[in-house]
């Protein structure tokens, strides 16, 4: 019995009892006093059983024929639908114009016990409000999975979903690189235009792990990755999480599309990476965004214009410094720079060596691109242009100062000549002083030789000369 009519037994009891009357039994059970009558007599007749509802235990007249009950079950025991969920089964039974409600479906499962239930151990989470506007960010990742269940190649779909209105876009690549990222935001930006901001992992994709360059290092920027340096030309916020969790929407959608997507490749019979992205470009996006998108808090699309220079800014640059034969080097290449930017005066500045995502390389400085030629593989670098020799300018030469000059008469200037002759001079006289053995004059010269030298002593301290 339910707790409706054992709180109606216990009313009649009292009835029975005589402690209650029918009318004051009529307002205890909100009902009308005919009401009252009929539930009396009932449980006069039958008993408790009497107040039990007669529907019990019997079909309900809204049943869904048995003949549709057994298809819908036969079709979900086949391999193929093996490990579908009852809402997405109940999808795939609409397309074969079996209308079931997913909850219906789960209660047959549950009857025949090939259902069962699984309880989640819950986590806690900080909650965080979505954003208000279209385009105020959007979350970025890469799902791996087998997502043709071992008919094809494994690859990675790269996921981008709005934060307000779970808008999605995705593409399928063979590995998760700078270049698939470029190319997914390039078609999310060719269908909505420019994003405010960009919520990635930490992958090395986005994030630089090594150090900066000096140069970097002075001016106080953090070490960029090509995809962060594109970024920041294209005026998009990158922000990065510190856990799975942090992004959670595009997390959850990847689990989604692990299920549900891998189930209708698996119906249409896809299996390679070309007849995959044609396949959700031309039917499961735009099915998918009209039943789950949802409309922002905003109506105002925050969305930029799409830049002219897209395609040049989703690429890989390298600076490099022209050397002085007018050749720039890079990655194992050598290019020669147009001689019609030789009014730019290049030599030892920095230029940026830009590779396309098509392979074409440009050069270019200070936004302008430069003309160039690729030398060939192990052939020998240009010689250097000789430069125009100037004629040499013969300055006429110093007069020399004249002999009556007063720097000649101090000894100033003379030169070396001079003064090794006055030197010769000083060591002729000593000779001659030594030989003599008188003493010189007080005007510095030699005494007169006139002496003879039968004259001259033996004694050594008369031999000593004046110096």
């Amino acid at each position: 019995m339910s707790r409706k009519e054992r709180e109606r037994l216990t009313i009649m009891t009292g009835v029975k009892r005589e402690e209650l009357t029918l009318v004051q039994a009529s307002e205890l059970m909100a009902v009308c006093y005919r009401q009252s009558k009929r539930i009396w007599r009932r449980y006069q007749d039958d008993g408790d059983a009497g107040l039990v509802h007669r529907l019990r235990g019997k079909p309900s007249a809204r049943r869904k024929p048995p003949a549709l009950r057994a298809r819908a079950l036969a079709l979900y025991a086949e391999e193929r639908y093996s490990d579908f969920g009852p809402t997405l089964m109940a999808e795939q039974l609409a397309k074969e114009k079996l209308v079931v409600d997913h909850e219906t479906l789960r209660r047959w499962r549950l009857a025949e016990g090939k259902h069962t239930v699984r309880r989640r151990r819950q986590q806690h989470r900080q909650w965080r409000e979505r954003k208000p506007c279209f385009g105020a960010m959007v979350q970025l990742d890469g799902s791996h999975h087998d997502w043709f269940e071992g008919r094809g190649p494994r690859c990675v779909l790269m996921v981008m979903v709005d934060d307000a209105t779970n808008e999605l876009h995705a593409r399928f690549f063979e590995e998760e690189t700078t270049r698939a990222s470029y190319d997914v935001l390039e078609g999310w930006v060719r269908r909505h235009g420019l994003p405010a901001s960009l919520y990635v992992d930490r992958d090395s994709i986005y994030r630089c792990e090594g150090a900066g360059s000096i140069a970097e290092q002075l001016a106080g920027k953090a070490p960029q990755t090509q995809f962060g340096r594109a970024m920041e030309q294209l005026g998009v916020g990158l922000i990065l999480a510190n856990s799975p969790q942090a992004k959670g929407r595009v997390e959850r959608m990847n689990g989604v599309l692990q299920d549900r997507l891998v189930k209708e490749m698996r119906l249409a019979g896809i299996n390679g990476l070309e007849s995959a992205n044609r396949f959700l470009e031309e039917q499961y996006l735009k099915a998918f965004n009209r039943r789950f998108a949802r409309e922002a808090a905003s109506p105002v699309d925050v969305h930029r214009a799409v830049p002219r220079n897209l395609n040049a800014v989703l690429s890989w640059e390298e600076e490099r410094v022209v050397a002085g034969d007018w050749t720039v080097a890079c990655t194992g290449k050598r290019y020669q720079l147009d001689r019609e930017h030789e009014a730019m005066s290049l030599v030892r500045r920095q230029v940026v060596v830009r590779t396309l995502r098509d392979g074409r390389i440009q050069l270019v400085y200070r936004g302008k691109l430069l003309k160039w030629r690729e030398l060939l593989a192990g052939s020998a670098r240009p010689p250097l242009r000789a430069r125009p020799m100037l004629a040499e300018k013969t300055k006429p030469a110093a007069p020399s100062p004249a002999m009556s000059h007063p720097w000649r008469r101090d000894g100033v200037g003379m030169g070396r000549k001079y003064w090794s002759g006055i030197k010769a001079r000083g060591r002729a006289v000593r000779l001659e002083v030594r030989d003599s053995g008188q003493p010189s004059l007080r005007s510095g010269l030699p005494a007169s030789r006139t002496s003879s030298r039968g004259n001259r002593t033996t004694n050594n301290n008369q031999r000593r000369g004046h110096f």
